[in-house]
């Protein structure tokens, strides 16, 4: 068995794709997207951040619902929101009238009047918490370290709070509409017209979802996602939420062993686990467009960057220069997207030297969404080995200095010494502006 993965995975890396047709490419590429989203499921996070986003979606779906059925209320049409919940827990069989009558009772006892200021404040942050931990597990895929600021959150999250559930009951209601229409119908009767719809019909569900999956991973992780890559994760996404929650319906209405196990907690069960298969795909279809949009990915099997320390320096020192040319030109700031075209590094490479340089106050990001950087401090005041000093002493919460009185650690503490001493005097008067200049 072992000898067999060996020859399937030299078929999938060890080929250079330039070399092979064109229906070989898109079948290698294919096979390799597979085999790394294989590999981030076995390496078990997307599981235990799908299972840690069960939780607090149980935590927070209902506070979710009511802040949505405020919202709708406003508009005059919340009583949609039933008939969507009915449609989303559709992939529950039976179990999915008696859950839905349940949350829209937890709703309608949420009166908001009655709350205060206190408890409308935890409703808020019972959903903000729950689009935060959505938000961390994504930028999980996409390789992303920094999260939005609290006052960004708020601002993000409660717009699409405001007007999502606005927008996505308008474009049903607006669906519904079209295919009720009296045109529609007469059209219905006409061949091949009639065809056409009944297609149509049974593929907006599948377009809406997708839909949704694409606006999530474009707006959810915190940086600039291209919309191909979020469209193909949206699609990978959707083909999988609806082939999974087809075979879901299938295994519950075969089910009655677990019912009666499980008895009155079995729609507990079933909810849970459909939670966690949902969030699961998820975050595999934000892999999917994570590789989508980071090719390079699939150029080798080896995802995670391994800097030894002279190419971290190496980096640093480049992407530095880069970012400063770039503002003693006058250009706008350079976003992270820009800084790897233009350096041919590694995104996860780049984006670990400029969060080193961010918090030595070397530079500063000017948009967290975009990651525009700038310099936080005059370049012709920074030194090169200053520089070198930041990327060599980060990631370091404390340096304690052990002395030890044998022979042995005097000695090795004093070659440290004389190593940083030479840093200082081949690069202590070299600033990084000079070199900028020589190269311009």
């Amino acid at each position: 068995m072992q000898a067999i993965l060996k020859k399937i995975t030299e078929a999938i890396w060890k080929v250079d794709l330039k070399s092979q047709p064109l229906w070989k490419q898109l079948l290698i590429s294919v096979c390799r997207f597979v085999y790394l989203i294989v590999i981030d499921l076995a390496n078990g996070q997307l599981n235990l951040r799908a299972m840690s986003l069960v939780f607090t979606t149980i935590l927070s779906f209902v506070p979710l619902i009511a802040v949505s059925f405020s919202v709708l209320k406003a508009f005059g049409v919340h009583n949609q929101i039933e008939p969507a919940l009915l449609n989303l827990f559709s992939h529950l069989g039976n179990k999915a009238p008696e859950l839905t009558s349940n949350i829209i009772g937890f709703v309608d006892n949420v009166e908001v009047g009655l709350l205060g200021t206190l408890g409308i404040a935890f409703l808020f942050y019972s959903v903000i918490s729950l689009l935060t931990k959505v938000e961390e597990a994504f930028n999980y895929t996409w390789r992303i370290q920094k999260t939005r600021t609290l006052a960004e959150r708020f601002s993000n999250y409660l717009s699409v709070l405001m007007v999502g559930p606005v927008l996505v009951f308008a474009a049903m209601g607006a669906t519904a509409g079209l295919l009720n229409n009296s045109v529609t119908e007469s059209l219905a009767s006409v061949e091949p017209f009639g065809i056409v719809l009944e297609f149509v019909t049974k593929l907006i569900p599948y377009a809406l979802i997708i839909f949704a999956f694409t606006f999530v991973y474009s707006f959810v992780p915190n940086t600039k996602v291209r919309f191909i890559p979020a469209l193909t994760g949206g699609i990978a996404a959707g083909v999988l939420w609806q082939s999974v929650g087809y075979l879901y319906a299938v295994v519950i209405a075969q089910s009655s062993t677990q019912t009666a196990i499980y008895a009155g907690f079995a729609i507990i069960f079933f909810f849970m686990t459909w939670l966690y298969l949902n969030w699961l795909i998820l975050l595999v279809g934000s892999s999917v467009a994570f590789y989508r949009q980071y090719p390079e990915y699939l150029l080798a099997k080896n995802q995670s960057v391994a800097l030894n320390n002279h190419d971290r320096e190496h980096i640093a020192l480049n992407v530095l220069l880069i970012i400063g040319e770039n503002f003693y030109n006058n250009n706008s700031p350079m976003g992270i997207e820009t800084i790897v075209d233009q350096s041919f590094h590694p995104k996860q490479a780049v984006e670990e030297v400029l969060q080193c340089y961010e918090e030595a106050g070397i530079l500063q990001s000017v948009n967290s969404i975009s990651s525009a950087y700038l310099p936080a401090t005059p370049l012709e005041n920074l030194t090169v080995a200053e520089a070198y000093a930041a990327i060599r002493t980060s990631y370091a919460v404390f340096s304690p200095v052990v002395m030890h009185h044998d022979v042995n650690g005097d000695m090795a503490l004093s070659i440290v010494d004389r190593v940083e001493d030479s840093i200082d005097r081949e690069l202590g008067d070299l600033a990084i502006k000079q070199i900028i200049q020589m190269n311009a």
